[in-house]
């Protein structure tokens, strides 16, 4: 069993992608992180002519980017009841049709760009941990049709689960086949290309250690040099440092965990996903499943906040869950082990923003796939005038009082959510 990412094994970082052999010394954006929010942003802004250098610690996608679970669903974090609560109806319409637009948005950039990443909209299924969960499916029916006008979910009852899904462990499930798969690495590394292609300077091995402010932009230190440039953009989400002391208290790190197993049977696919469907099942401490475009089964979850779980340990426990819902798949090898940090917010809200004149854009807590590639093209097109606002620009932000720095609660939220599964 390996203790790396899959997807970075089965497609590495491409040996021709062009990098920057030295720093530029000026440029009109600098972006901080080159995951799927910095790459998107990048893209937009290369293409309406400015100059523009991705700045990354490690080497291009090396975030959650290239380790996530490959899944692009409907919706945000958050649930839609509280948005309207908080923001009104107008806001509830903007952020829903967001989430739609950025799964349409993957679509549209993957075929505009040529990105080979084993893109399909099969669509998903959300499984029913209990009864009770059903019957809140049920209900959001309703709001889903009648509200939204959106009408490719479906109810699927527990006698007809086995349609979907081989295992009688749920109470039936909601069906949906706007969603799509991917190979993240692949999509990352694809972005990465078409960005370079577009005159971006990607700067691996740069890791910024402080922005000063300028009469006329700012000058960022980096380990491998200074650059000036007239913007800064913090793209790092679930890896966000104290780069910007004002930043750092609004995002905190969620670990989630993944292993993968051999190659399966076509029978066994079949069994498992008869649609080639997608898989999260209605826990706060979910899990979500999926098979690989190669046919392996892929099993993740956050069985614990933190980011720091032993990878062998995490990997224990995720195969006890998977065998307990796949009993066919008890024996079958787990062949990489690996884990990823999400950007988790206080309202569980994406956010894009500024501070002292830095822009960042984050907080999209496990739906980075979609949410970040749409909110990434939005922050480029406010710094290029493209646009002139965006909803993710015009929420109020959540901080609590008890975080500055390391997320020591963490501990405390995993046993109230813990708690809250029980009793659901």
């Amino acid at each position: 069993m390996k203790l790396e990412t899959f997807w970075t094994d089965q497609a590495p970082r491409p040996a021709d992608l062009a990098v920057a052999s030295e720093l530029p010394t000026a440029v009109d954006v600098a972006i901080v992180g080159s995951g799927y929010t910095g790459l998107n942003a990048a893209r937009v802004l290369a293409k309406s002519g400015a100059a523009v250098a991705v700045l990354e610690r490690h080497t291009i996608g090396w975030g959650a980017s290239s380790r996530n679970g490959g899944m692009a669903t409907p919706g945000i974090k958050q649930g839609f009841q509280n948005i309207l609560k908080w923001y009104g109806s107008e806001k509830e319409r903007q952020f829903w049709q967001a989430s739609l637009d950025a799964i349409d948005l993957i679509d549209e950039i993957v075929k505009t760009e040529n990105i080979d990443c084993d893109w399909k909209r099969n669509g998903h299924i959300a499984l029913a941990y209990k009864p009770s969960h059903f019957e809140h499916m049920r209900e959001h029916m309703a709001w889903y049709v009648d509200k939204m006008g959106y009408t490719h979910k479906t109810l699927v009852s527990r006698d007809e689960i086995r349609s979907e899904i081989g295992t009688d462990v749920y109470f039936g499930g909601m069906a949906d086949d706007f969603s799509g798969g991917i190979q993240p690495a692949k999509y990352v590394f694809g972005l990465a290309k078409a960005v370079a292609a577009y005159g971006v300077n990607l700067c691996e091995h740069a890791e910024v250690t402080a922005v000063n402010r300028l009469p006329n932009g700012f000058e960022l230190f980096t380990s491998r040099g200074a650059v000036k440039a007239k913007e800064v953009l913090v793209a790092t989400n679930g890896y966000t440092d104290n780069l910007v002391r004002k930043i750092k208290p609004k995002i905190f790190p969620i670990g989630s965990y993944i292993i993968v197993t051999e190659p399966l049977s076509a029978e066994l696919q079949q069994s498992i996903s008869p649609k080639g469907r997608m898989f999260y099942d209605t826990k706060n401490f979910l899990n979500y499943f999926r098979l690989t475009p190669d046919g392996r089964f892929l099993w993740g979850g956050r069985n614990n906040l933190s980011p720091n779980l032993d990878l062998e340990e995490s990997a224990a426990m995720l195969r006890k869950d998977m065998a307990y819902t796949f009993p066919e798949l008890a024996e079958k090898p787990i062949t990489h082990t690996w884990s990823g940090q999400l950007g988790g917010t206080f309202d569980l809200m994406p956010h894009i923003g500024r501070v002292d004149g830095i822009h960042y854009a984050f907080g999209y807590s496990g739906h980075g796939l979609s949410i970040a590639t749409y909110v990434g093209t939005e922050v480029g097109k406010l710094l290029s005038g493209a646009i002139k606002s965006s909803p993710f620009a015009e929420i109020p932000e959540r901080t609590m009082f008890f975080y500055r720095n390391k997320p020591w609660f963490l501990p405390f939220a995993a046993l109230y959510y813990r708690f809250l599964d029980q009793v659901s």
